[in-house]
């Protein structure tokens, strides 16, 4: 069970998505090395080769580093479901999934299946769409957001999948306008520009 923090002043999803854009860049610089993948490839320095879970715990580390006052939680069950956890809790403010989209690899070539993280309606695929739904239910207090940040490429923009997404989820689902931060990240060859993007989740469009 999640024990309540020395509560924190309010949090505006704007203010959250402009912290994570600001640590993306902030860990970026400290020029980090992603582990090895599974096929023994050695990654390029940067942020943007990092898995989801990282480039967060990264980016969260390196704003309280900067002094950040900001205190989220990671990985926090789900009262209404078994084995699921909320990727960050702000005690009292805000449940939050984010998802990763990187339309291309450490080496340049197309991610594929990407858009199936973004996309898919299938909640065994686990995307942000239907992550929509699993946060309706999920027996959080607190207010509900979904977080999708990527990398921008010139051949694969990545406000073509987020119009896409919003879309979908508007077809089932309230959402809030989006607000959106941008961040650099210069290390990396491939990944050096990205945005975040939020969404609060408000209902079902039908509610």
């Amino acid at each position: 069970m999640l024990l309540p923090r020395e509560i924190q002043s309010e949090v505006t999803l704007s203010d959250f998505v402009q912290h994570l854009a600001d640590g993306i860049t902030l860990a970026d610089a400290k020029k980090p090395v992603a582990p090895i993948s599974r096929t023994g490839n050695q990654y390029l320095a940067g942020i943007g080769p990092h898995s989801e879970s990282l480039t967060l715990d990264l980016a969260f580390t390196a704003n309280q580093e900067a002094g950040s006052p900001l205190e989220v939680d990671r990985e926090v069950a789900y009262p209404n479901f078994k084995r699921a956890n909320c990727d960050v809790v702000l005690s009292g403010q805000w449940a939050i999934e984010v998802k990763l989209l990187r339309l291309l690899g450490d080496n340049g070539k197309q991610n594929p299946n990407i858009l199936m993280h973004i996309l898919s309606p299938y909640p065994q695929d686990r995307s942000a769409l239907t992550d929509c739904d699993k946060l309706l239910r999920s027996g959080f207090a607190e207010r509900k957001a979904i977080i999708i940040f990527g990398y921008d490429y010139p051949e694969w923009p990545l406000a073509l999948a987020i119009a896409a997404f919003e879309t979908l989820s508007s077809a089932t689902y309230q959402l809030a306008p989006c607000v959106i931060a941008e961040f650099s990240t210069t290390t990396h060859p491939v990944h050096q520009h990205g945005a975040v993007y939020g969404w609060e989740v408000l209902g079902l469009q039908d509610a």
